[in-house]
Protein backbone atom coordinates (compact mmCIF):
# COMPACT_ATOMS: atom_id res chain seq x y z
CA UNK A 1 0.00 0.00 0.00
CA UNK A 2 1.35 3.44 -0.90
CA UNK A 3 2.00 5.78 2.04
CA UNK A 4 0.49 9.15 1.28
CA UNK A 5 1.78 12.39 2.71
CA UNK A 6 -1.17 13.57 4.74
CA UNK A 7 -1.37 16.88 6.54
CA UNK A 8 -0.95 16.34 10.25
CA UNK A 9 -3.34 18.79 11.90
CA UNK A 10 -2.32 17.79 15.42
CA UNK A 11 1.17 19.24 15.01
CA UNK A 12 2.98 16.09 16.14
CA UNK A 13 3.61 12.63 14.81
CA UNK A 14 2.17 9.55 16.41
CA UNK A 15 3.93 6.25 16.93
CA UNK A 16 3.49 2.49 16.72
CA UNK A 17 3.56 0.11 19.70
CA UNK A 18 3.64 -3.65 19.11
CA UNK A 19 2.78 -6.25 21.74
CA UNK A 20 3.94 -9.64 20.48
CA UNK A 21 4.32 -13.14 21.85
CA UNK A 22 2.85 -16.62 21.92
CA UNK A 23 -0.69 -17.65 22.63
CA UNK A 24 -1.73 -17.25 26.29
CA UNK A 25 1.01 -14.68 26.94
CA UNK A 26 -1.30 -11.75 27.74
CA UNK A 27 -1.02 -9.79 24.47
CA UNK A 28 -4.69 -8.84 24.30
CA UNK A 29 -4.81 -8.14 28.04
CA UNK A 30 -1.92 -5.67 27.64
CA UNK A 31 -3.58 -4.11 24.59
CA UNK A 32 -6.81 -3.62 26.56
CA UNK A 33 -4.89 -2.16 29.52
CA UNK A 34 -3.24 0.46 27.29
CA UNK A 35 -6.52 1.32 25.59
CA UNK A 36 -8.31 1.71 28.94
CA UNK A 37 -5.59 4.15 30.07
CA UNK A 38 -6.01 6.16 26.86
CA UNK A 39 -9.76 6.40 27.52
CA UNK A 40 -9.10 7.53 31.11
CA UNK A 41 -6.95 10.29 29.57
CA UNK A 42 -10.02 11.35 27.52
CA UNK A 43 -8.49 10.27 24.23
CA UNK A 44 -10.72 9.07 21.41
CA UNK A 45 -9.99 5.37 20.85
CA UNK A 46 -10.97 3.01 18.01
CA UNK A 47 -10.30 -0.74 18.18
CA UNK A 48 -10.16 -3.12 15.23
CA UNK A 49 -9.86 -6.86 14.82
CA UNK A 50 -9.89 -9.21 11.81
CA UNK A 51 -13.40 -10.30 10.82
CA UNK A 52 -12.38 -13.99 10.95
CA UNK A 53 -11.75 -13.88 14.73
CA UNK A 54 -15.12 -14.88 16.16
CA UNK A 55 -13.87 -17.16 18.97
CA UNK A 56 -15.43 -15.12 21.78
CA UNK A 57 -17.46 -12.45 20.03
CA UNK A 58 -18.07 -11.01 16.58
CA UNK A 59 -17.75 -7.37 17.65
CA UNK A 60 -15.58 -7.43 20.77
CA UNK A 61 -11.91 -7.89 21.49
CA UNK A 62 -11.83 -10.42 24.33
CA UNK A 63 -8.81 -11.60 26.27
CA UNK A 64 -8.39 -15.16 27.56
CA UNK A 65 -9.14 -13.67 31.00
CA UNK A 66 -12.54 -12.64 29.56
CA UNK A 67 -11.93 -8.88 29.68
CA UNK A 68 -13.48 -7.23 26.65
CA UNK A 69 -14.06 -4.02 24.75
CA UNK A 70 -16.26 -3.22 21.75
CA UNK A 71 -14.37 -3.35 18.48
CA UNK A 72 -14.92 -3.11 14.75
CA UNK A 73 -14.25 -6.29 12.75
CA UNK A 74 -12.65 -5.53 9.37
CA UNK A 75 -11.82 -7.64 6.32
CA UNK A 76 -8.55 -5.94 5.39
CA UNK A 77 -6.05 -3.51 6.83
CA UNK A 78 -7.13 -0.86 4.31
CA UNK A 79 -10.55 -0.74 5.95
CA UNK A 80 -8.93 0.61 9.11
CA UNK A 81 -7.93 3.79 7.27
CA UNK A 82 -11.49 4.25 6.05
CA UNK A 83 -12.92 3.93 9.55
CA UNK A 84 -10.45 6.13 11.45
CA UNK A 85 -11.52 9.73 11.65
CA UNK A 86 -10.84 12.15 14.45
CA UNK A 87 -9.15 9.56 16.69
CA UNK A 88 -6.17 9.79 19.02
CA UNK A 89 -5.46 6.09 19.51
CA UNK A 90 -6.04 3.06 17.28
CA UNK A 91 -5.87 -0.47 18.70
CA UNK A 92 -5.49 -3.56 16.52
CA UNK A 93 -5.82 -7.08 17.91
CA UNK A 94 -4.84 -10.40 16.31
CA UNK A 95 -2.57 -8.60 13.84
CA UNK A 96 -1.21 -11.88 12.45
CA UNK A 97 -4.53 -12.51 10.69
CA UNK A 98 -4.36 -9.26 8.69
CA UNK A 99 -2.86 -8.82 5.22
CA UNK A 100 0.72 -7.61 4.75
CA UNK A 101 -0.49 -4.04 4.18
CA UNK A 102 -1.04 -3.60 7.92
CA UNK A 103 2.45 -2.19 8.55
CA UNK A 104 1.91 0.52 5.91
CA UNK A 105 -1.54 1.32 7.33
CA UNK A 106 -0.12 1.66 10.84
CA UNK A 107 2.74 3.85 9.58
CA UNK A 108 0.29 6.08 7.75
CA UNK A 109 -1.83 6.46 10.90
CA UNK A 110 1.26 7.26 12.98
CA UNK A 111 2.35 9.82 10.39
CA UNK A 112 -1.05 11.49 10.87
CA UNK A 113 -0.38 11.92 14.60
CA UNK A 114 -2.18 8.81 15.86
CA UNK A 115 -0.85 6.46 18.52
CA UNK A 116 -1.20 2.92 17.12
CA UNK A 117 -1.14 -0.09 19.46
CA UNK A 118 -1.01 -3.52 17.80
CA UNK A 119 -1.13 -6.97 19.42
CA UNK A 120 -0.42 -10.26 17.68
CA UNK A 121 1.42 -13.54 17.45
CA UNK A 122 4.95 -13.06 16.17
CA UNK A 123 5.35 -16.75 15.23
CA UNK A 124 2.99 -19.38 13.85
CA UNK A 125 2.63 -22.88 15.26
CA UNK A 126 5.70 -23.98 13.25
CA UNK A 127 7.87 -21.34 14.89
CA UNK A 128 8.04 -19.18 11.74
CA UNK A 129 7.40 -15.40 11.50
CA UNK A 130 3.63 -14.88 11.26
CA UNK A 131 1.85 -12.50 8.89
CA UNK A 132 2.56 -8.77 9.13
CA UNK A 133 3.71 -8.84 12.78
CA UNK A 134 7.48 -9.08 12.06
CA UNK A 135 7.24 -6.09 9.67
CA UNK A 136 5.30 -4.17 12.32
CA UNK A 137 7.95 -4.97 14.91
CA UNK A 138 10.60 -3.60 12.54
CA UNK A 139 8.87 -0.24 11.98
CA UNK A 140 7.47 0.26 15.50
CA UNK A 141 8.91 2.73 17.98
CA UNK A 142 8.08 0.41 20.88
CA UNK A 143 8.02 -3.39 20.96
CA UNK A 144 6.92 -5.40 23.98
CA UNK A 145 7.58 -9.14 23.86
CA UNK A 146 5.36 -10.97 26.35
CA UNK A 147 5.73 -14.58 27.40
CA UNK A 148 3.40 -17.30 28.59
CA UNK A 149 4.29 -20.09 31.01
CA UNK A 150 5.45 -23.37 29.48
CA UNK A 151 2.77 -25.98 30.10
CA UNK A 152 5.40 -28.74 30.29
CA UNK A 153 8.14 -27.36 32.55
CA UNK A 154 7.01 -23.95 33.88
CA UNK A 155 9.74 -21.87 32.20
CA UNK A 156 9.02 -18.81 30.05
CA UNK A 157 7.20 -19.88 26.89
CA UNK A 158 7.23 -18.12 23.54
CA UNK A 159 6.11 -20.89 21.18
CA UNK A 160 2.46 -21.71 20.40
CA UNK A 161 2.42 -25.49 20.05
CA UNK A 162 -0.55 -26.87 18.13
CA UNK A 163 -1.96 -30.01 19.75
CA UNK A 164 -3.67 -31.29 16.61
CA UNK A 165 -2.09 -32.56 13.40
CA UNK A 166 -3.95 -30.01 11.26
CA UNK A 167 -1.37 -28.29 9.01
CA UNK A 168 -3.33 -25.26 7.80
CA UNK A 169 -1.69 -22.00 8.84
CA UNK A 170 -4.76 -20.26 10.27
CA UNK A 171 -6.70 -22.34 12.74
CA UNK A 172 -8.56 -20.46 15.43
CA UNK A 173 -8.29 -22.25 18.71
CA UNK A 174 -8.05 -22.15 22.44
CA UNK A 175 -6.49 -24.28 25.17
CA UNK A 176 -7.82 -27.48 23.62
CA UNK A 177 -5.96 -26.72 20.37
CA UNK A 178 -2.75 -24.97 21.52
CA UNK A 179 -0.37 -24.86 24.44
CA UNK A 180 2.49 -22.46 25.15
CA UNK A 181 5.92 -24.10 25.33
CA UNK A 182 9.49 -22.99 25.98
CA UNK A 183 12.11 -23.63 23.30
CA UNK A 184 13.34 -26.91 24.81
CA UNK A 185 9.85 -28.37 25.26
CA UNK A 186 8.74 -27.13 21.82
CA UNK A 187 11.70 -28.85 20.15
CA UNK A 188 10.97 -32.04 22.07
CA UNK A 189 7.26 -31.94 21.23
CA UNK A 190 7.79 -31.26 17.53
CA UNK A 191 10.91 -33.44 17.13
CA UNK A 192 12.87 -30.67 15.46
CA UNK A 193 15.73 -28.34 16.04
CA UNK A 194 14.96 -24.68 15.48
Amino acid sequence: MFLENKINTKGKLGWIEVIAGSMFSGKTEELLRRLRRAKIAHQKVEIFKPHIDVRYSHNQVVSHDENSVLSTPVESSGNILLLCSNVDVVGVDEAQFFDNGLADVCSQLANQGIRVIVAGLDMDFKGKPFGPVPALMACAEYVTKVHAVCMQCGDLAHFSHRLSTDEKLVMLGEKAAYEPLCRACYCKATHKNL
